[in-house]
């Protein structure tokens, strides 16, 4: 834990700040016991119920600082509480107080996707001579695995506490044909807290047949508290050279350009709306940053630092490793103030930012990616840690 964090940690304790109530917004107090830095057994709630009668549960984890709370209806992170310089906790993911709002048209607010993330061109790949037909809902190609994707499925969960941790299994199996993708995938994903407040999500997934596999999580952040508006001032900062262009339909095209002289260049820390306006062919395509850039690193045994934002304002810095070889850099430029967060505001176009680490968008029809294939007798493993700090 940085010494910084640790600080502000010991005065909300100091302060007399517990657990937060479901869907605190900035500056709220902590409020159903435990000390914010204290771990504590992971602890159940009923949140709501499906139309087929089947029950959704919300689970709150806490240690070292950090307090989480992820539904068993699509792995969702359902809020992220973590304290700012002067130790005041805010919930810095967006999503919903209640359920309906999740399954009437959730834009995939902190959900576990797959079977594959990102898009794939026209609803189709080719695997080993045999062409697969996937659902197109997204421009006539598929996004996050199809309509009823990893993140509207129904999760089981054991919940663990070990050395200072908590944690979820989040575990199901995905049937031969499930959105049109082939092989029974075994799918088992770890969400920790760990006691240095580090959020950490391990997937692992076996098929029986050979398929293509490509698991990340959606949470948007907002480092100033959900529900506060723009994260444009957020400062960004990725080891990454090179990003993967796309078509009017953010479709790559194959390339792997060069970041240099393009607002896709955080290689040194920049805040996020400095070049988002640029008359640039790219930003016009996506609306924003919508991309998927290329990490220096390739892809890693361990996960190694990828990306640090700064949130100027509450000193909020969200560190990510990972041992995926990209991450999709989305700014929410398709809120349109349509949707109504936990915090009771709604929310417009930038104001969130995703890091979806992954291998790269339409790998199955890009021979140049790396692979996302899995066969039988492999093991598809994939680790991503989100560490936080206030400076």
């Amino acid at each position: 834990m940085s010494t910084s964090r640790r600080t502000v940690i010991s005065a909300a304790a100091a302060a007399g700040l517990v657990a937060a109530a479901v869907g605190p917004g900035a500056g709220a107090a902590h409020a159903d016991g435990g000390g914010p830095g204290d771990p504590s057994p992971p602890r159940r709630k009923r949140f709501g119920e499906l139309a087929d009668g089947t029950e959704v549960d919300i689970w709150t984890l806490s240690a070292g600082g950090t307090r989480l709370r992820v539904l068993s209806y699509g792995g969702i992170v359902q809020s992220l509480e973590v304290p700012d310089r002067k130790g005041r906790y805010a919930n810095v993911s967006l999503g919903f107080g209640d359920l309906a709002s999740y399954v009437a048209g959730s834009p995939f607010f902190g959900a576990l996707i797959g079977r594959f993330g990102n898009r794939i061109a026209d609803g189709a790949f080719t695997l080993d001579g045999q062409t697969y037909e996937l659902p197109r809902n997204d421009n006539g190609h598929t996004l996050h695995g199809g309509d009823q994707g990893f993140d509207k499925r129904v999760w089981r969960v054991e919940p663990f506490t070990r050395d200072g941790a908590s944690g979820l299994v989040l575990s199901r199996t995905s049937p031969d044909g499930e959105m049109g993708f082939p092989g029974t995938l075994q799918v088992r994903v770890e969400y920790t807290l760990g006691p240095d407040g580090d959020f950490r999500i391990d997937y692992e997934a076996t098929t029986d047949r050979p398929t293509v596999v490509n698991l990340t999580n959606h949470t948007y952040f907002n480092l100033a508290g959900e529900g506060s508006g723009s994260v444009l001032d957020h400062t960004l900062e990725l080891a990454a050279s090179r990003f993967t262009p796309v078509g009017e339909t953010l479709i790559p095209t194959g390339e792997m350009a060069k970041v240099a002289g393009t607002p896709f260049d955080f290689r040194r820390p920049k805040p996020l709306g400095l070049d988002i306006r640029e008359a640039h062919e790219q930003i016009r395509y996506g609306r924003g940053y919508d991309h998927n850039l290329v990490f220096d690193k390739g892809i890693t045994a361990e996960p190694e630092h990828v990306a640090t934002v700064t949130e100027p304002v509450s000193g909020r810095v969200m560190r990510v490793a990972t041992t995926e070889p990209g991450v999709q850099l989305y700014t929410g430029n398709f809120l349109d103030g349509t949707l109504t967060g936990t915090s009771g505001r709604i929310y417009r176009q930038s104001d969130a930012f995703c890091l979806e680490t992954q291998h790269f968008p339409d790998s199955p029809n890009q021979p140049a990616f790396p692979t996302t294939v899995l066969r039988p007798g492999q093991t598809y493993r994939s680790t991503t840690v989100h560490s936080f700090a206030a400076e």
